[in-house]
């Protein structure tokens, strides 16, 4: 009796790992604080200058703010890079000249206005960032936001890691 029951436990464990990869993503159910601890990263970051409305794909044009914020209570960081490319590729602009120290739970931002087109629908921001210890990894994401008339959208964007 204890044997099946042991087994009924290992499949419920089992299938509540492969419930929450499938509607929570892959991190959800093996961590348990979602904490990233790192001493720097290359981060892509998804940002729209606008987004298609309607069957004529009409373009609802975004202003958009790159956030990079700190969440390491005791260690600042160093942003080496800030660069934003557009739908096909093509760097469009650097943010740094040289690198940037950001304090503990300091929070630095970017903004590309609505009036800017030049990134398009698919553009998107590289960010790079280094710690002298392993820290907190920072919070990177866009905000975009644009009002016409009386209609209004606003959405978030989280960064990704693409190179430790």
């Amino acid at each position: 009796m204890k044997k099946k029951t042991r087994q009924s436990l290992g499949f419920l464990t089992v299938g509540f790992y492969f419930f929450c990869t499938l509607f929570f993503g892959p991190d959800t159910a093996g961590a348990a604080s979602g904490t990233i601890i790192s001493t720097g990263q290359t981060i892509y970051v998804p940002v729209y200058s606008h987004i298609y409305s309607g069957d004529r794909e009409h373009p609802f044009y975004l202003t958009a703010t790159l956030s990079v914020r700190n969440t390491d209570p005791k260690h600042a960081v160093t942003i080496l890079s800030v660069d934003y490319y557009d739908s096909k590729g093509k760097l469009l602009k650097s943010y740094l000249n040289s690198p940037v120290g950001l304090n503990p739970l300091a929070t630095t931002r970017y903004i590309i206005k609505e009036s800017d087109k030049s990134g398009g629908s698919g553009a998107n921001f590289i960010v790079k960032w280094k710690s002298g210890t392993k820290v907190n990894a920072p919070i990177i994401e866009s905000i975009m936001i644009g009002t016409k008339t009386q209609q209004g959208i606003s959405f978030i964007s989280r960064g990704r890691a693409i190179q430790e």
